[in-house]
């Protein structure tokens, strides 16, 4: 009679979680920036896939995703920049080899709160007055940055030290990565950033713009000054595209253990990104690449061709063109 315990339904749910707990796995870590996409693909990818793969994705930033991934902890990293060169040793060292795959553009968005009505359009030297670290404890009010802005003291968010975002962004505006002020409210998640400058008149951040998307009429974007034109730029996929938001406009990536790659759910993951990325890309709020980059990037991953178009050093204002040409050349 025991053994009746083990029939009909209850039978049903122990072999469901036989197979759960069975079904093989896709490890990701990284950017906060990449991971809307990449968790919409692994969403849909899990969806088609009807559960027999598990798909994780978590956000340790950039960096924080490189340190995992070159010491094998992980199947795909996200970045929201191209690898440096330390991390490139770090994999090297560890016998990590990895396949380079763009999967996405991004506008990199200074953001202020809603009603903050003073603050419409920046210049790139605005920006380095309040985020170089000359200004750690000096920058400390709006009417410091310009006369006619208010007599408030400015409360500042951004990317943490292991993001992306952060290297990118310092070396967009400040001139080299990594060179900051630390009196600012950090975080390796965007959301984080999202609820302090929504919650804060007198704030001012930077993060992807996915996630300005993602919550709309929290936080107002910032026109920002192109170095070149002298226009004021909004951050959007059509200037993205067209390459006037600069220089806060980059790829995004996700680079992929060539030894994971072997393993069949690994594979048809990364095939399902390249096939799907767009669409999914566009949803959540980046700019598609041209269909040739996710060709070109498919290309790539079928001839698990390892290592990176870039040369471990950051880059500032590479543009969707350019980025393809890269990639049919290499």
């Amino acid at each position: 009679m025991k053994f009746a315990l083990f029939g009909g339904a209850a039978a049903g749910a122990l072999f469901a979680s036989q197979v759960a707990f069975a079904a093989p796995e896709v490890k990701i870590d990284g950017s906060s920036t990449v991971y809307p996409v990449t968790e919409a693909v692994a969403e849909e990818f899990q969806k088609a896939k009807k559960g027999a793969v598990r798909v994780t994705v978590g956000i340790s930033g950039t960096g924080g995703g490189f340190k995992k991934f070159c010491r094998g902890e992980t199947d795909i990293s996200n970045a929201s920049r191209p690898i440096l060169a330390q991390e490139m040793e770090a994999c090297k060292q560890a016998g990590v080899d990895y396949i380079e795959l763009p999967v996405a553009f991004d506008a990199l968005a200074v953001v202020v709160h809603p009603q903050n009505n003073w603050a419409e359009v920046m210049t790139v030297d605005e920006l380095k007055k309040i985020w170089e670290p000359a200004a750690q404890g000096k920058i400390t009010n709006w009417k410091q940055v310009r006369p006619d802005w208010p007599d408030a003291k400015l409360s500042l968010y951004g990317a943490g030290a292991d993001s992306g975002t952060f290297d990118y962004f310092t070396e967009a505006v400040v001139g080299k990565a990594k060179s900051s002020r630390g009196d600012y409210t950090a975080s390796e998640d965007d959301n984080i950033l999202v609820q302090g400058v929504s919650g804060d008149k007198f704030a001012l951040g930077f993060f992807g713009f996915a996630y300005v998307h993602e919550n709309p009429g929290k936080v107002k974007t910032v026109a920002i000054v192109n170095p070149k034109t002298g226009k004021p730029v909004k951050p959007s996929m059509e200037h993205v595209i067209d390459g006037s938001y600069q220089p806060l406009s980059r790829p995004l990536f996700i680079y992929v253990n060539r030894k994971a790659a072997e393993r069949p759910e690994v594979a048809e993951f990364v095939e399902f990104y390249l096939v799907n990325g767009a669409t999914l890309a566009r949803e959540v709020g980046y700019t598609p690449l041209p269909d040739a980059a996710y060709k070109a990037a498919w290309a790539r991953f079928q001839e698990r061709k390892t290592g990176t178009v870039f040369g471990g050093i950051p880059e500032v204002g590479v543009q969707i063109m350019e980025l393809l040409q890269r990639e049919l050349k290499s």
